[in-house]
């Protein structure tokens, strides 16, 4: 399970002592995100869940990059990226933006979604279809594109 493989690697981690804190400090942050989506939901989550937990993780640190590269924190810069790369060692295999625009392409074909307002009937079932491999906001960029949007 990968919430078992997440504390394990932190008991690793924290074996490590200094070699090991700043993923340490990672591992802690996701662990708790997890426990906190848990007390949410009142029960264990699954491994897809906690894939779901953990990419929100992700996101929310290449969102602040470019906030940081423009503040010409270099640093912050690093440690982010740094954190992005341990964080993806537990996600699936990404899908590149070519599957991506093919599944896109199959769910229009599949649902005769003609515009911007059918975006919905693509979006729900390709996300699903990709969820924990790919980036919503680019599978909704290639959605719009295609659509026409």
């Amino acid at each position: 399970m990968l919430r078992e493989r997440l504390n394990d690697d932190m008991r690793t981690a924290l074996k490590a002592r200094e070699a090991g804190k700043a993923r340490l400090s990672v591992l802690r942050v996701a662990l708790a995100a997890v426990k906190n989506r848990e007390i949410e939901l009142r029960r264990e989550l699954t491994d897809e869940e906690v894939v779901d937990v953990l990419a929100r993780e992700v996101r929310s640190r290449q969102d602040v990059l470019p906030d940081y590269e423009r503040g010409g924190r270099g640093d912050l810069v690093e440690k982010m990226r740094e954190e992005i790369v341990w964080l993806q060692e537990y996600l699936p295999q990404q899908v590149s933006p070519e599957e991506i625009e093919q599944a896109v392409k199959a769910q229009i074909a599949a649902t005769g979604a003609t515009g911007m307002r059918d975006i919905g009937k693509v979006m729900g079932p390709v996300m699903q279809a990709l969820r924990g491999r790919a980036d919503g906001r680019l599978v909704q960029e290639t959605a719009k594109r295609l659509l026409g949007g």
